[in-house]
């Protein structure tokens, strides 16, 4: 077995711990294999990604809750430096979770992985000094079709574990609340 798959309280986002090999040298884990990821997280269903990108952060930096509305994407997230807060909300329409989230902490040092399916709005907020953070994606970024949620709808009511105003972008200050946002039918 390569990795370990916990169910959240939104059955189908995955947090995902891989079997990690270490001994004095380092360690040593494969962060993703396309045939357990089906069989253990996506119900059988194999999944392609299409692009890997990777940002870095200092700490109190919030980005999110970004989506598509056509194009969208499924991410595969984790952190490789630093720690951060990553955050999942459901925004298809007709889903018995819809505007529920979750949410979870990503380290360099717990090396967890948390599977964001399609039809979600997804954020992190970087709790360490600073973070890199890497995610696949099931399709290309595509500018015209992105959206953003309000980082703290009161409605969704993510409680983030910072006490201070995040950092936030001009797109990510301008994100709207879930009840006036485009959503997935």
């Amino acid at each position: 077995m390569i990795m370990q798959v916990t169910a959240t309280t939104i059955a189908d986002v995955k947090i995902i711990k891989p079997d990690v090999f270490g001994d004095e040298r380092g360690f040593f884990f494969e962060s993703f294999n396309q045939r357990e990821f089906a069989e253990l997280v996506n119900g059988g269903r194999a999944v392609d990604f299409v692009q890997d990108n990777h940002s870095r952060s200092s700490k109190g930096v919030l980005r999110g809750l970004h989506y598509q509305i056509e194009q969208a994407q499924g991410k595969l997230v984790r952190v490789i430096a630093g720690e951060v807060f990553d955050v999942a909300v459901d925004i298809r329409k007709g889903s018995p979770t819809f505007g529920k989230w979750v949410g979870a902490v990503l380290s360099a040092d717990n090396k967890l992985q948390m599977w964001v399916p399609p039809g979600f709005a997804h954020g992190f907020v970087v709790t360490s000094d600073s973070a890199e953070f890497l995610y696949k994606t099931t399709d290309y970024w595509a500018r015209e079709h992105e959206r953003c949620i309000a980082w703290n709808d009161p409605e969704v009511g993510i409680e983030w574990p910072i006490g201070f105003e995040p950092v936030l972008s001009e797109k990510d200050r301008s994100g709207k609340l879930l009840r006036n946002a485009e959503v997935y039918s």
